[in-house]
């Protein structure tokens, strides 16, 4: 198979199932792992795709784009446990603690697992299913219901009306981007207004967020960046970024990612 016919494949792949590995890709089109990464080089350097850990992605593009969470869950998985790592230790036993739907999330809930004696309120079944998972433990995991998203949250009014009746210690908020005049935001309209209760249902709002979010503007805004008590980011951050949010929140943690990006 010529070069350009595999390329071919790998972009009628990536469009058709939103992301795949490169070891599967290296099995379906039978050549060695470093040609899938050649190919997904020079396939990323023309835009037709976005290389992430292990594999690749549909291109990221307007602020409306709402990839699935498998598509989510490749890219910087390296950094999402890097953060999720430092968050924990913000989370004592016996907390009331919120976590939004995503992929940092995700990695954050896994983390929890260790620590005794939350009660966690999440409008992620993702997220309910890692909690779930044996060995059970003594967390208390409270699912709100709603109207499901492409990642895999739940959305809309039954969710807000649940979160307007309860009180957390604390928030953990994964993001689509954030920048300083949108502050944090998502392209889902019913995402958004989710988030913004559950933000409202806690005391302390911390943002978990690697760098690829700062930049990007999703088409509703979920809090201003003041609205942070912390924010959570890795060490890939640009220097505007960090400026910005040295500027606007009391408490910017910046974790360092010794994996290979």
């Amino acid at each position: 198979m010529l070069a350009a016919e595999r390329q071919a494949r790998i972009v009628e792949e990536i469009h058709r199932r939103g992301a795949v590995r490169v070891i599967e890709f290296a099995q379906m089109l039978g050549v060695s792992d470093m040609t899938i990464r050649r190919d997904l080089d020079a396939l990323a350097q023309q835009g037709l795709l976005d290389k992430v850990h292990g594999g690749a992605t549909r291109a990221r593009s307007a602020s409306t784009e709402e990839p699935g969470f498998e598509a989510k869950s490749l890219r910087q998985q390296p950094e999402k446990e890097a953060i999720a790592n430092a968050a924990v230790e913000l989370v004592s036993p016996g907390t009331a603690v919120g976590l939004s739907a995503g992929t940092t999330t995700w990695a954050l809930a896994h983390a929890l697992r260790a620590v005794d004696g939350l009660t966690i309120v999440t409008n992620s079944m993702r997220i309910a299913d890692v909690l779930h998972a044996p060995p059970r433990t003594d967390q208390n995991v409270v699912v709100v219901g709603g109207v499901r998203t492409p990642s895999d949250a739940l959305v809309g009014p039954i969710a807000v009306s649940a979160l307007a009746q309860l009180h957390l210690d604390i928030v953990f908020l994964g993001v689509h981007g954030m920048a300083e005049t949108a502050g944090f935001t998502t392209p889902n309209l019913l995402e958004a207004d989710t988030d913004r209760a559950l933000v409202a249902a806690g005391r302390r709002l911390v943002v978990l967020a690697d760098h690829t979010k700062w930049g990007t503007v999703g088409l509703s805004t979920i809090a201003r960046l003041s609205d942070a008590h912390v924010v959570i980011t890795d060490d890939g951050l640009p220097g505007d970024g960090r400026e910005a949010l040295a500027e606007h929140v009391d408490d910017l943690r910046i974790v360092k990612v010794e994996a290979v990006r």
